[in-house]
C-alpha cells in the first residue's frame, strides 16, 4: 500500500464560521483561491459544494499542461466541505475545509489534504520535498487573502451591491469581479457600446475598459486607440448613466498616475497638476469625459492607478522572464521613482471606493512606499534568488520603444495615495518585498505536526 501523505494547515479568521463557510460557498470564490503563481485554467464547473458538483481544470506541471477533476464528496453547510481526485496527477487526493468557530466574532480556516504521490518510493524520494513546498506555498496564499477579503468586506458591511464592470475580462476587472461576488454582490459585465438600458438598476459602475499602454510601440494608429479605447467608451458610459431614469449612484472611472506627468523624486498627491506628455494628456481626457455623469448626480471617482504588480498582467509579468533567467536590471539611470501597488490593494481600494460616500474626484492608487526603479530591481531580484546585473541603457529603451518607454519606463512620480490614507484605508500589502513575496508564491504555511494518517482518506 502507497504510503498516504498529510499536510494540515490552520489560520484564524476576521469573521464568525458561518461568514467563512458562506465566502466559499459564493461565486467567485473559487477563482479568489486560485493563485496568480500557479494559475489554472477552469474548463468545467457544475454545482456549488454539495456531493457530486464537479471542478475540471487544466494547470501547468513542469512543461506538460495536465488536467485535475475534483468532485465534492461531503457537505456540513455552515460548517465544512470536502472533495476528492477523480483525475489528476496524484494516485488519490482528498482535501477537507472546516470552518471552526472560534469565539463570538472569530473563526479558524483548517485545510486538511491527505495525498498519496505515484511511482511508490522512486515518487516519495523524488516529488515529496516539492510537492510539501507546493502545498505551503498553495495555503499560504489562500489563507492570506482569504482573511483579506473576509476583513474587507466585515470593515465595509452594507446591503448588497449590482455592479457594472466595464473592461470586466482585464486584470484588475477580473479579480475585482470575483472579489466582489464572493463578497455577496452581483456582477454585470458591460460592453463597449452603452445605451441607457445597460446601467438601469445598477447601484454601481467600474469603469476600467481601456488598450494596454505598454503593449506596443506608440505610433500615431496606436495612439488613436489608446484615446479611443478610453475616451469614447468613457463618454458613452457617462451619456448613458446620465440619462437613465435610475442612474448608478457612483461611477468608479479608470485613469492613471502619468496625468501628472514626470516629477522626479518630488511627492505629488491628488491636489498636483496635469503635467506633461501623451499619457498626461490622455488621463486628463479621460477623467474629462465624466462629465456628463457628474452633471446628472453620480458621484464620481477617478482612479488614478500606479504600476499593478501582478504575475498575470502588467509590468511584472513581462519582467518575470528575464530575471528569473538572471538577466533582470535596471532600466535607464534607475533613479527613476516607481510608484506601485499590489493588485489585491487596487481591489480593495475600489471596494473602498464604492463603500465610502465622502470619496470622490481623484484617488491615487498607488502603495503608501514608493520606490526607484534601481530599488525594485534589486528587490525583485532577491524575492527571486536571481542576479540583477543586466542593466538597460536609456538610449537602448528610447530606440526599442519610443515615445512609450520614455513616457512608461524612463519617467517617474512619487505619487502618494493622500485622499486613500485620509479617508481611513488600510493597505494590506504596503511595502515592496512583502507585496511580491505574496503576488509570486514565496511564503510559506508549514503544516501543523499530526498523527500518522495511515492509509485512510480525510474524514
Amino acid at each position: 500500500m502507497d504510503e498516504v501523505e498529510r499536510y494540515l494547515a490552520r489560520s484564524p479568521m476576521p469573521v464568525p464560521a458561518g461568514d467563512l463557510f458562506a465566502w466559499h460557498a459564493r461565486p467567485g470564490a473559487f477563482e479568489r483561491l486560485s493563485p496568480p503563481f500557479d494559475p489554472v485554467e477552469v474548463v468545467e464547473r457544475r454545482g456549488g459544494l454539495e456531493p457530486g458538483a464537479r471542478t475540471v481544470v487544466r494547470f501547468r506541471l513542469g512543461p506538460l499542461r495536465r488536467r485535475w477533476t475534483a468532485v465534492h464528496t461531503a457537505l456540513e453547510p455552515g460548517r465544512s466541505f470536502a472533495d476528492r481526485q477523480e483525475e489528476g496527477p496524484f494516485l488519490s487526493w482528498e482535501h477537507l475545509h472546516r470552518m471552526l468557530p472560534a469565539g463570538e466574532h472569530g473563526s479558524t480556516l483548517e485545510d486538511e489534504v491527505r495525498y498519496r504521490l505515484p511511482l511508490g518510493a522512486a515518487g516519495r524520494a523524488v516529488g515529496a520535498g516539492p510537492v510539501r513546498a507546493r502545498l505551503e506555498s498553495l495555503f499560504a496564499y489562500r489563507h492570506t487573502l482569504t482573511a483579506a477579503d473576509l476583513a474587507r468586506h466585515a470593515e465595509l458591511p452594507g446591503p448588497p451591491l449590482r455592479v457594472g464592470i466595464g473592461g470586466s475580462h482585464g486584470l484588475i476587472g477580473t479579480t475585482l469581479g470575483h472579489f466582489l461576488a464572493a463578497g455577496g454582490h452581483t456582477v454585470v459585465p458591460l460592453g463597449r457600446a452603452m445605451a441607457e438600458g445597460d446601467v438601469e438598476g445598477l447601484d454601481a459602475v467600474v469603469n476600467l475598459a481601456g488598450a494596454g499602454i505598454a503593449d506596443r510601440r506608440w505610433t500615431a494608429a496606436r495612439k488613436q486607440v489608446l484615446h479611443q479605447s478610453r475616451v469614447s467608451t468613457t463618454l458613452a458610459l457617462a451619456r448613458a448613466i446620465a440619462r437613465a431614469r435610475r442612474p448608478p449612484r457612483v461611477l468608479l472611472s479608470g485613469s492613471a498616475i502619468g496625468f501628472y506627468g514626470d516629477r522626479g523624486d518630488r511627492a505629488v498627491d491628488e491636489s498636483g497638476a496635469r503635467g506633461p506628455g501623451f499619457l498626461a494628456e490622455l488621463a486628463d481626457a479621460w477623467e474629462t469625459a465624466t462629465g456628463e455623469a457628474a452633471e446628472a448626480g453620480t458621484r464620481v471617482v477617478f482612479l488614478r492607478t500606479g504600476v499593478v504588480l501582478s504575475p498575470q498582467g502588467g509590468a511584472l509579468a513581462k519582467l518575470l522572464l528575464p530575471f528569473r533567467l538572471g538577466l533582470g536590471g535596471r532600466l535607464g539611470p534607475g533613479t527613476q521613482v516607481l510608484s506601485w501597488i499590489a493588485l489585491e490593494d487596487v481591489v480593495g481600494a475600489i471596494h473602498f471606493a464604492l463603500r465610502s460616500e465622502e470619496v470622490r474626484g481623484p484617488l491615487n492608487l498607488t502603495a503608501p512606499e514608493p520606490v526607484t526603479n534601481a530599488a525594485f530591481t534589486r528587490v525583485l531580484g532577491r524575492v527571486l534568488r536571481r542576479p540583477t546585473l543586466a542593466a538597460v541603457p536609456a538610449a537602448v529603451v528610447r530606440t526599442v520603444f519610443g515615445q512609450m518607454g520614455e513616457e512608461s519606463l524612463l519617467a517617474g512620480a512619487n505619487v502618494v495615495p493622500r485622499a486613500l490614507l485620509d479617508a481611513g484605508f488600510r493597505f494590506r500589502w504596503p511595502g515592496l518585498e512583502e507585496a511580491l513575496r505574496f503576488a509570486l508564491g514565496k511564503n510559506r504555511l508549514p503544516g501543523i505536526p499530526v498523527a500518522s494518517a495511515g492509509d485512510g482518506g480525510a474524514s
